[in-house]
Order: structure tokens, then sequence, then C-alpha cells
């Protein structure tokens, strides 16, 4: 029997383990968000200063290592697909390459991480001690690099062989050490000096390298794993060709996710403190809500990899659906909460009345915006398992890229500011102008990206589909 066959290749049996593997990768992904939290929070307790430093320097860090992430990620069909098959030698070669691919990688990060001031300049006259603040702490964060990125090889075989607890258990664990850590660096506890928001990256540092340490000892000494034999053996330079042609389309078309945010927060910064609070708001509800349709993309794209590798097309197609269904279901039950608990939402965020105000006239669209964003996100991991990902790259481009973030500037903020201000105020009265634009043209975007993605993965389905029955009906002519 095949590592994916399911005894009972139901819609309803698919979906149910699509969740069941999941929920621990949402949890996962929660808790790396909330060391980020973390950071801020501790960060507001040690100062204005220490607040802006981190501030500046998480929003560079997370930009490089997303990225960098992305191409890692690369190797969760890769494996998934051998898992499939029942080839658990290969699995655990190629993972040892994902170690080599991470090594890499952080040597390109690194030169991004230990040159601030080319990020800086972007953010115009900084006070000098802010900049050297922000060089330590991005100089603490590149010790973190080359653990964290290879931790990520953990995580790719972990969610490529369904086992996905694994990397829940390990991130829970270092969330909490994180805090204790923070606590000891950041304010000087246990005999040591206060280091402010140095320390908060010493802290990471830390746990990255702790984390590593436990995922290491997971793969190389639970009896599950030994199956695969995981080793680092001799760098291959066709596998690395191979794991860069599919992860850096993947790491680019997370860096548009990502540099989106960024690109809109600053255009939003133009309309005043109020409404740059309240996206802040909007943008940080978001992304929170986009782990629920990525964990559910992360699973269904591993087990429809398994059913590739085992060459079972009506099993990778039912995988396909229910994650639809699932991505789909969870989308429209988040939008009802979202509009439900708007008024619980914002007293959570904010105290100020006016930030309040603004935020509450943006989060009408909030339901939206993450409906599309759901569905792109499902779309996109459909693809991912049948190892296409630069025409995702490009349909992303276009939609997100072009429509979406090209058009609410240039509607919103360039020359064609005002265009649709008559709808804005015809649906949401008081709102900005300018930022409520941005975020209707993102939704806009969102929708068209979705759409394009699925008429692409139904396509590849039929060509998958046809190329697996040609030689069962060739088989049955013979006979």
């Amino acid at each position: 029997m095949h590592a994916c066959a399911s005894p009972n290749p139901s819609l309803r049996a698919r979906c149910k383990e699509i969740v069941t593997q999941a929920w621990p990768v949402l949890i996962a992904s929660w808790a790396g968000v909330a060391f980020g939290v973390i950071d801020t929070a501790m960060g507001g307790h040690a100062g204005a200063f220490d607040l802006q430093v981190m501030a500046l320097a998480i929003s560079i860090y997370v930009t490089v290592f997303v990225g960098l992430m992305g191409v890692m990620h690369a190797l969760i069909p890769i494996l998934a697909q051998h898992y499939g098959a029942g080839c658990h030698a290969e699995v655990g070669r190629l993972w040892g390459q994902g170690i080599w691919l991470a090594a890499g990688l952080c040597v390109v990060g690194s030169v991004f991480l230990l040159l601030p001031d080319i990020w800086l300049s972007v953010a115009g006259g900084l006070d000098a001690e802010v900049r050297r603040g922000v060089k330590r702490y991005l100089q603490a964060l590149t010790l973190a690099l080359p653990a964290a990125l290879a931790f990520r090889s953990i995580y790719a075989l972990a969610t490529a062989v369904s086992r996905p607890s694994t990397i829940m258990i390990i991130n829970v664990c270092g969330l909490a050490c994180k805090l204790i850590f923070n606590w000891i660096f950041m304010f000087g506890k246990m005999g040591l000096p206060a280091m402010g928001a140095a320390g908060a990256g010493l802290a990471t540092a830390v746990v990255s390298w702790m984390m590593l340490s436990a995922g290491l000892w997971t793969v190389l000494r639970n009896p599950w794993y030994r199956r695969f034999q995981p080793r680092l053996g001799r760098i291959r330079w066709r596998d690395q060709a191979e794991l860069l042609r599919l992860g850096i389309p993947m790491g680019a078309s997370y860096l548009i996710e990502v540099c989106a945010f960024t690109f809109m927060a600053l255009l939003a910064a133009r309309e005043g403190m109020f409404v740059t609070g309240a996206h802040q708001i909007m943008a940080n509800i978001a992304a929170l809500c986009y782990m629920i349709p990525m964990a559910l993309g992360v699973a269904t794209s591993s087990l429809t990899a398994q059913a590739i590798g085992a060459r079972d097309p009506h099993l990778a197609r039912l995988n396909g659906r229910a994650g639809i269904v699932l991505a789909l279901g969870a989308a429209l039950v988040t939008a009802a909460l979202i509009i439900q608990w708007r008024g619980t939402l914002l007293k959570v965020y904010t105290d100020d009345a006016q930030v309040a105000a603004v935020a509450a006239v943006l989060l009408t669209l909030l339901p939206f915006f993450h409906i599309g964003d759901a569905l792109q996100c499902m779309g996109s991991y459909l693809l991912r398992a049948y190892k296409i990902a630069v025409v995702p790259l490009m349909m992303q481009v276009i939609a997100l890229t072009g429509i979406g973030l090209g058009g609410g500037w240039w509607l919103g903020f360039g020359p064609g500011h005002g265009a649709l201000a008559g709808l804005v105020h015809g649906l949401m009265p008081d709102a900005p102008i300018g930022t409520t634009t941005l975020w209707v043209m993102s939704t806009l975007g969102l929708m068209i990206s979705a759409g394009m993605l699925f008429f692409w993965y139904s396509r590849v389905l039929r060509g998958y589909t046809r190329r697996q029955e040609e030689p069962v009906a060739a088989q049955a002519a013979l006979r």
C-alpha cells in the first residue's frame, strides 16, 4: 500500500484528513507570528526607542526571511511526492539536500541583514542611535538565520510525510522559551545587563538554535523517521537546481504578499496617523485570518503531492476538491465572525476613538478581502503540489501587484485619485478615500488572482489525469 493510500477515499474522509493535518500547522504558524508580537509588546515596556528599533528591524528581517523561507518550502511537494511513491530513501536523501540549500540561502540572507543602511535609506533621516540599534538587533538575528532556515527543512519533512504535530510541539515550546529569554536579555535579569531591543534579537537567536536542535533530535532519533534514513550526504547540484527551479518562484510569491502589506502601509501613512493606525489593525487581523487558509493549503498540497507520487489521479483530484471546499467554508465562517465581532476586535486593538472609527469603516471590506485571499491561497498551494510555481507567480504579479497595488495607488493616490470616491462614499460614508481605494483594489486583485489560479489548476488537473489514464487504457487494449 502506498504511503498516501486511503481505505475510504470519499470527499468527507479527505476533508477530515486535511483538517487533521492542518490544525497543527495553524497552531505552529500562530506561534511563529507570536514571536514578533512578544518582541513588540515587551519592546513597548522597554521604551519608545526600543520599540522603534524593533519595528524597523523586524520588518527588515521578516522581508528577508519570508522570501528565503518560500524557497525552502519547495521541499514540501518534492518530498511528499517521493513519500507517496514509497521512495523513503529518496525522502531522507533530499532532506539532506534541503540542509545544504538552507546553508546557501543563509549566506545570501546574511548579506542583506548585515547591511541595514540599504533598507533604512528608505525611511529617511533616522537618528544615528536608532540606526545603531537596528544594526545590533539585525546582527543578533543574523545568528538566528542559519538555524531558522535549517529548521524549515525539518518543517518541510514533517509536513510532507503527514507529521505536522512534530513542528507544532517544537514551535509552542519555542514560544515559551522566547518569552523567558526576552525577559532575561531585554530587562537584564539573572545578573545580565539590560540589552533592550538587541536582547530580543539575541533571544530569538538562542531559541532558534534550540528549536533546530529539538527538530534534528526528532528526525534523527525518533524511530518513526528512521525509515527515511535521513542524512546530510554530499551536495548534489542537480538536486539543488531542482529545488531552486521550484523554490525561487515560490519565494518570490511569498515576497509579493509580504511587500504588498508594506507598500500599503507606506501609502496609508499619507492620510495621517489615525488612518495609519486603522490600516495597521486591518492588516494585522487580515494576516491572522490568512493563517487558516494557509494551514489548509499546506495540508492539502502535501496530501495531493503524496497522491501524485502514488500515481493516483482520483485521490489527487479528490484532495484538491476537499481543500477548496474547506478553504471556502472556513473563509465564509471567518467572514461572518469578523462581521459579528467587529466591535470586540476594535476594543482589543485600540482605545483611541478616532482610530477605532476609521478602522470600523475599513473592516467592512475585510470579509470580502479574506474570501479572495483564502481562495487564491488554496489555488497557489494546489498548483505547487504539481510542482508548478512560475505560472502562479506570473498570475499573482499581474493580479496582486498590477491590479491590486498598482490600481490602488493609481486610483487612490496617483493620477486617478478620487476616481472611486463616489463608490466609496456611497458604500462607506466618511471612509478615507486613498486607503479605502487601496483595499478595494487589493480585494479585486485577490479575486482575479483566485479565478486565474483555479482556471490554470483545472487545466493542469485534466492534463495530469489524462497522462495517468493513457497507459492504463493502452494496457487494457493489449489484453
